[in-house]
């Protein structure tokens, strides 16, 4: 058997469709689209169209809105930047405990340049407290920045909620949508969100393109200066193939995400729950109910997450610990830690992120393979009481 990839929160492989749809791009349509000639210009057109399939998927109905980027990370720095830039005598910032390192790292380095900021708890199902929200927003509130699902639990946040408290406070939303759009359906056009970020490789498009929504209404001021494009609004000649291929993933996406997500929904909850059933001292971290249909994240206790890893990797299954963004970390999860999970859980808890290309030989040879590693390691941990 190949590689059971059950990592797909981390990365996704790129869809067939879209390497096809990218592949002229690579080769013989290699035009500038900025130039005057009509080599270049017809290139242009591709974009425009990529752009009304990502704003489709959305549900937004104006592709203007749209602005490609390079991932996920240049996103949320561009919606928190641009915001802070916008509103330059704001110097207060409220996210969560729980964000991803892409939005934490930048908001902790802005606390050394004078901004300060709130981040809101989470409960032990990793769900956040929509009055301890309210009550923290004041007059010198810039910009509110919660994900819409975390990347670890899967765990979905309120994002309506959210956003109606953000629009009646008059504070700017942001939303790290990143690991939500493909897998759940939702459209920005019935949500009050000011800016969302998107990354294309979470959704079987390449590595090194995103996106970010901004709304028509929403202040904005370019994080990368350089030329015009995207609008004068993101400098940089644009990544052409890349932008063509986040387009197609996002219109496959549309096409497939309700059945789809339950089909997938169906294979986790069966991992799960016989992973459960086989494995003594075993809890799924986070809400059950409020989450991702392809993510699980299971603690084991009185075991590593690191031997589990690579006792599953000899097996050819590839999974996680959380975050590919802190994998060379060996400190404990910052999520699982925000959610008051006991250690001795968050030192041996797996995530498991499913796809469109898992089926259900991969969770039989799941099943098969883990129990047995869990009792062997569980027999030489000195963890155990």
């Amino acid at each position: 058997m190949g590689v059971v990839y059950v990592d797909n929160n981390a990365t996704t492989k790129v869809a067939s469709e879209v390497f096809e749809a990218m592949k002229p791009y690579l080769t013989d349509e290699y035009g500038n689209p900025s130039s005057m000639h009509t080599f270049g210009g017809k290139i242009y057109r591709e974009i425009d169209r990529a752009r009304e399939k990502v704003a489709d998927l959305l549900g937004v109905s104006d592709s203007s809105e749209i602005i490609f980027t390079s991932c996920g990370t240049e996103s949320d720095n561009t919606a928190i930047m641009s915001t802070l830039r916008s509103y330059p005598g704001k110097k207060h910032i409220i996210t969560t405990k729980v964000e991803h390192p892409a939005v934490l790292n930048l908001c902790k380095f802005l606390e050394t340049i004078g901004y300060r900021v709130t981040y809101i708890g989470v409960d032990n199902e990793g769900m956040i407290d929509l009055s301890e929200l309210e009550s923290s927003i004041n007059q010198d509130t810039a910009i509110i920045s919660i994900m819409y699902a975390n990347n670890e639990t899967g765990v979905i946040f309120p994002l309506k909620e959210i956003a109606e408290i953000a629009k009646e406070e008059g504070v700017v939303f942001h939303t790290d949508a990143v690991q939500a759009v493909g897998k759940i359906p939702f459209k920005l056009s019935e949500l009050s969100v000011d800016l969302l970020s998107l990354s294309g490789h979470k959704l079987h498009a390449p590595k090194g393109i995103g996106a970010l929504y901004v709304g028509k209404e929403t202040r904005f001021t370019p994080f990368l200066i350089g030329g015009h494009q995207e609008y004068g609004r993101r400098g940089g000649t644009e990544n052409v193939a890349s932008i063509v291929g986040l387009g197609r993933a996002c219109q496959l996406a549309k096409e497939s995400i309700k059945e789809e997500r339950k089909r997938i929904e169906n294979l986790r909850d069966r991992l799960e729950n016989t992973l459960l059933q086989k494995i003594p001292n075993a809890r799924v971290n986070g809400n059950r109910e409020k989450r991702l249909p392809n993510t699980s994240n299971i603690g084991f206790e009185f075991v590593e997450g690191e031997a589990i890893l690579l006792m599953l990797d000899e097996k050819g299954i590839a999974a996680s610990s959380g975050s590919a963004c802190t994998s060379d970390s060996l400190a404990p999860s910052h999520v699982l830690k925000a959610m008051g999970v006991p250690l001795t859980f968050i030192q041996g808890s797996i995530r498991f992120s499913l796809s469109r290309y898992n089926n259900d030989s991969d969770i039989n040879y799941i099943i098969e393979h883990l129990p047995p590693i869990i009792r062997r390691l569980r027999e030489i941990s000195p963890y155990k009481e």
